[in-house]
This record gives structure tokens, C-alpha cells and sequence, in this order.
């Protein structure tokens, strides 16, 4: 996970009212950075409307918002390069908002299942620790308190949609919380739990920070990759799966150091966590894991689901016909 105070740009100050003038002709330009139009054989392959995927949400709580002119109030948002990532593979992307009490929205009136049913599969992207207080530990150092609020939310979440078994992808802290979920550990920090271990976090590098991946034999991403193939992640994380969660197999480690990198459940749906941030990937060209191939199992995971869906429900329709 990443250790960042406050990690967004400061709003800019609304600018001054201009005369009316009219319209401007309305000129199609280039995807911005990190979107590409879909081309027409995706639309092809998609076949119906485009797949709506939930994103959870980050959290910038009173202390953090106030430093960017929110008094007292707690922001929500996503980070672009997620939502562009889906969005360039054709499916619309919706953030989750949590439902806190106090937080203005009653739960008779909406519900985590109201969500689950209107999206077609979940995203948890990466951001603060997870608290070691949700796998029953203390932080040992104030720094690695992480947000417990978020986790309270982010796995009701992710059981809504396991139970209804829509697919659930885990980036970073994501993969983190899935352990967590499913009954894992974390280790609070690779420098002092992990002796011997590589760098996985450099603040003055970020994502520019990168290591050596290896798949575990006869793995699902063995399989989409190559067997034996070595490619290069980057790594924005502190912590790391101590205990493995139950029901979940490993997939990936960073060879260097031997920490779990990728993992997968072996249950009834399609759960999956990467410790890297594939979304990243997107313009790194070559020298880093093509991330098409993650985004879109998961979004074939999706697309089977809602299509299995569908087909339960007309199978009334075609019974009375």
C-alpha cells in the first residue's frame, strides 16, 4: 500500500464568469493519456451493452480534506489511471461510495446490495494501509495505523459481491484486503518483517519503482503469460501477505525476496489480487507485464456472469412459451 498524506491535485479556484459566446463546433480529438477508444472488434466481441464496473472508492478523511480546503468534511474519489484502464477495454466504470451512518444516506434507502445488483463486477484499487486492527493485530508503529474505515467498507463490499458471485479484482492494497477478507494476515512492514527483502516502496520513485515477477507453476497467470516467464511489475507497497487467506492460492511472488505478489481464490467465483498496479502498465511499452490480459479475464469473468444471468431469467419466459 501506498504511504502517501494526501495523494490528488488541489482543486484550482473556479474561474471568473466570462460573457456569453456561442458553442464551438465540436471538433473529436485523441483519448486522453491512458484511454483508447475501443476499436470495432471489441464492440464485436462485447455484443450488448457495454459492462458496468464498480470501482471502490479511496477515502480522504476530515484531516487530510481540510488541507485541500474542505473543513471538516471527508472526500471519495478514484484515481484516474484505474478508471481509464477499464474504460479503454469498453466497459463504463461507477465509484462506490461508502455508506457510513451519519453520512446522510439512510440504508432503507440504499444498500451495498443495490449496487451489487445494478454492476456487473468490483475493482478494489489501492490507497491506505490496511489496519492491522482488521486482522487482529496492533500497528507497532503509529505510521502503519492504516484506515479501518475503509476496510469495514471495502469488505462488505467485496462479500456482496462474492455472494452474489460477480468477479471481484484486487490491486495493491486491494489484494491486501482480499487476504484480509478471507481470513489472511498481512506483514505491517516488508523492511522490518521480511529480512533480506528487496525494496517494494520508494516514496521518491513511486511507480517508477520496479522488480522481477515470477509466476507459480501451473498457475492461471502462468498460463496467460507463459510457463517460466520473468517480467517486471512496478511496486508501491510496505506491506505484504503474511498469512494466505483461506481458499486462496498463490499465483506470483517477486523471486528476489519470495513475497506474494498475485493471488487467486478457489472458490465458487472469480476473485483475483495483484500486488502491482497493472493499470500503470498501460504506456510502459515493453518493459513492463502487459496489463491487457489481467483486465480482460476479469471483464470475460464479468461478461459470463451477466450473460449466465440473463439466461436464468428468460428461462421462465421460454418455459411458458
Amino acid at each position: 500500500m501506498e504511504r502517501l498524506p494526501v495523494d490528488g491535485p488541489v482543486d484550482a479556484p473556479a474561474p471568473a464568469a466570462a460573457p456569453r459566446r456561442r458553442p464551438p463546433t465540436l471538433t473529436l480529438t485523441a483519448a486522453p493519456p491512458g484511454l483508447q477508444p475501443a476499436t470495432a472488434s471489441d464492440g464485436a466481441r462485447r455484443a450488448g451493452p457495454p459492462l458496468r464496473i464498480g470501482v471502490s472508492a479511496r477515502i480522504l478523511h476530515p484531516e487530510g480534506a481540510q488541507l485541500l480546503g474542505f473543513r471538516g468534511k471527508t472526500l471519495q474519489y478514484l484515481e484516474a489511471s484505474v478508471a481509464h484502464w477499464i474504460m479503454a477495454h469498453g466497459a463504463l466504470v461507477f465509484m462506490v461510495p461508502t455508506l457510513a451512518a451519519g453520512g446522510g444516506v439512510q440504508r432503507p434507502a440504499v444498500s451495498i446490495r443495490d449496487y451489487v445488483e445494478a454492476l456487473d463486477g468490483l475493482v478494489l484499487q489501492g490507497g491506505a494501509d490496511v489496519s492491522p486492527s482488521t486482522y487482529g493485530e496492533q500497528p507497532r508503529d503509529p505510521a502503519w495505523r492504516g484506515d479501518r474505515v475503509r476496510d469495514m467498507y471495502e469488505i462488505e463490499l467485496l462479500w456482496a459481491f462474492v455472494f452474489q458471485q460477480k468477479p471481484v479484482l484486487g490491486i495493491c492494497r486491494g489484494m491486501q484486503l482480499v487476504n484480509v477478507a478471507f481470513n489472511g494476515t498481512l506483514y505491517q512492514d516488508i523492511p522490518t518483517d521480511v529480512p533480506g527483502a528487496i525494496d517494494h516502496l520508494d516514496p521518491q520513485k513511486y511507480d517508477q519503482l520496479h522488480h522481477e515477477l515470477a509466476f507459480e507453476p501451473g498457475s492461471t497467470l502462468a498460463q496467460l503469460y507463459g510457463e517460466g516467464a520473468r517480467l517486471t511489475v512496478n511496486s508501491i507497497h510496505h506491506q505484504s501477505i503474511s498469512r494466505l487467506g483461506n481458499g486462496l492460492q498463490i499465483e506470483a511472488r517477486s523471486p528476489a525476496d519470495g513475497v506474494i505478489e498475485a493471488v487467486r481464490w478457489n472458490g465458487s467465483s472469480f476473485v483475483m489480487g495483484v500486488q502491482w498496479h497493472p493499470e500503470f502498465h498501460a504506456h510502459a511499452g515493453d518493459r513492463l507485464l502487459d496489463s491487457g490480459p489481467i483486465i480482460g479475464e476479469f471483464l470475460e469473468h464479468c461478461r459470463s456472469r451477466k450473460q449466465d444471468a440473463a439466461a436464468v431469467r428468460a428461462a421462465p419466459a421460454r418455459a411458458a412459451g
